[in-house]
């Protein structure tokens, strides 16, 4: 536990730097875009040069850019990331809206594609250069392949369009009906998942194969032990150290995932949140939900280094 503990409080050092480096990065990209609050207040009318120099100054947008940048810190620090200039609501109030439908979408898609490529990268370690190790392989190849918006696209046309097994979108609260909820997340999920389980398969795939040929695997087999506990305890343990890294980046993917998957099927996460900012013209909002993305996957590449010190032993002896 002490040495869990000496390198989360090193990781968070880290990430300290790194956070504020997000914050300035977002920052200046956001004041140079062509998305301009004043411009996108006055939307649909035909201001006077006098009026946007008023809002101008009355928001501080003529102060020195260093200074508004301290004044934002401050604020972040404050938890208060602006105002939208078009519907005058606080900006944390629509991304604490709009954040626990990507969680949901993200986890889920995540537990999908960990159970996936558990299940097809063991097997097709164990039955190596036999059919299912062939099948196996194949199928992930055209999973890594298959972007993701374009499985989305084809499972509406088969499984909502064809078949009427799921709806082709929109969401509904699982507090309202947790069956109509799972429904309505299976196809966002299994858009999102399956190009991230075709890539997990393929490591745990290698990272099987490599541990089963190593000496104590056959020396435990050899010495009386079930393969199944040789297995289960000692090879699927020590090969799951390198999906662990992967992984971490495979979160990321399914973060940023979600902006389209949200999209086409219409659920109302952070991903439409920030495509209706970009269209709208709503610098805010887009400058809120992309920090919140980016402390989000910094805190889970923070969990699975943790993750990653906990099965792995020399590690933690190097720490």
């Amino acid at each position: 536990m002490v040495l869990i503990a000496r390198l989360l409080v090193r990781r968070v050092l880290i990430l300290v730097p790194l956070l504020l480096g997000v914050v300035a990065f977002v920052f200046v990209v956001m004041r140079f875009s062509g998305n301009k609050p004043e411009y996108a207040y006055f939307q649909g009318a035909n201001p006077t040069p006098e009026q946007i120099r008023q809002f101008q100054l009355e928001n501080g947008l003529l102060d020195p850019l260093p200074l508004r940048y301290l004044r934002f810190v401050a604020d972040l620090v404050q938890g208060d990331m602006g105002t939208s200039v078009l519907t005058r609501k606080p900006v944390i109030e629509s991304v604490t809206t709009a954040l626990p439908l990507t969680l949901q979408l993200t986890f889920l898609g995540l537990a999908v594609a960990v159970v996936l490529a558990l299940v097809l990268g063991v097997t097709a370690a164990l039955f190596r250069d036999r059919w299912p190790d062939q099948v196996i392989r194949v199928v992930s190849l055209v999973g890594v392949a298959a972007p993701a918006f374009w499985l989305a696209l084809l499972m509406i046309q088969w499984l909502a369009v064809g078949e009427g097994l799921f709806p082709t979108g929109g969401y509904i609260n699982p507090a309202d009906s947790f069956t109509g909820w799972l429904r309505s997340m299976t196809l966002p999920a299994l858009s999102l998942s399956l190009p991230v389980a075709a890539q997990l398969t393929r490591i745990i795939r290698t990272s099987m194969v490599e541990e089963l040929d190593r000496d104590y695997v056959r020396t435990a087999i050899g010495s009386g032990l079930p393969p199944v506990v040789v297995v289960g305890r000692n090879v699927l343990r020590n090969a799951l150290i390198n999906p662990l890294t992967v992984l971490g980046l495979r979160i990321g993917y399914l973060i940023g995932g979600t902006v389209v998957i949200e999209q086409i099927y219409g659920l109302p996460g952070m991903g439409q949140l920030m495509i209706n900012a970009v269209r709208d013209g709503d610098p805010a909002v887009v400058q809120g939900v992309v920090l919140t993305i980016a402390v989000g996957f910094m805190v889970v590449n923070l969990a699975v280094d943790i993750l990653y010190l906990l099965v792995n032993p020399r590690l933690r002896s190097a720490a």
